[in-house]
């Protein structure tokens, strides 16, 4: 008896948690900046110029922040007071931030969101594709006056070249922005 009220508080626990980090109704996308935590310049452009595509067909409000930031330029100065008036003078409040979170493991959402300024100071190593590669596993996290609103991992499955990975993002990204990202 008591080993069932255990599984059931567990079970109910389990719902309560992946309901408050899917808080898929508060996220309803209408501007962002897109931060693609890559490397190497040529991922972070094609990630970001692809998400800023993406977005701007659904009519959301969207940068880039290769735009933002000065070539080669330290993605810590998107930390910075000026900055972020700035970009919210210019209807800018909702920051996603993409890395590579690993590649071929089935990977679960972390139980823990660090803070945007955690998040950009960390930096991410990972490229887009690796040769060896058979999946490659993405995290979003979704900020709002620099606050984490949305987190959630997309895996792109097979995959056999950086272009590939790309397009497989893109289209997973695309279904869970019309699913999730926006409201209809």
């Amino acid at each position: 008896m008591k080993s069932m009220r255990v599984l059931i508080v567990f079970l109910l626990s389990m719902l309560i948690f992946q309901h408050a980090w899917s808080q898929d109704e508060e996220l309803q996308l209408e501007n962002v900046l897109v931060i693609a935590q890559q490397d190497k310049v040529k991922d972070r452009y094609s990630m970001e110029v692809a998400f800023l595509e993406l977005f701007n067909r659904y009519g959301i409000e969207t940068k880039a922040s290769l735009n933002v930031l000065k070539q080669g330029g330290d993605p810590t100065v998107l930390l910075t007071d000026s900055l972020q008036n700035k970009l919210k003078s210019e209807g800018i409040d909702t920051y996603l931030l993409i890395s590579v979170r690993g590649y071929d493991k089935r990977f679960r959402p972390s139980e823990e969101l660090r803070s945007f300024e955690e998040e950009i100071e960390a930096g991410h190593l990972f490229p887009l594709y690796r040769e060896s590669a058979t999946s490659v596993t993405f995290t979003f996290t979704f900020y709002r006056d620099l606050e984490p609103v949305h987190y959630e991992l997309i895996k792109t499955g097979t995959v056999g070249s950086r272009d590939a990975v790309l397009k497989k993002l893109m289209r997973k990204a695309e279904r869970r922005l019309k699913r999730d990202w926006i409201d209809d």
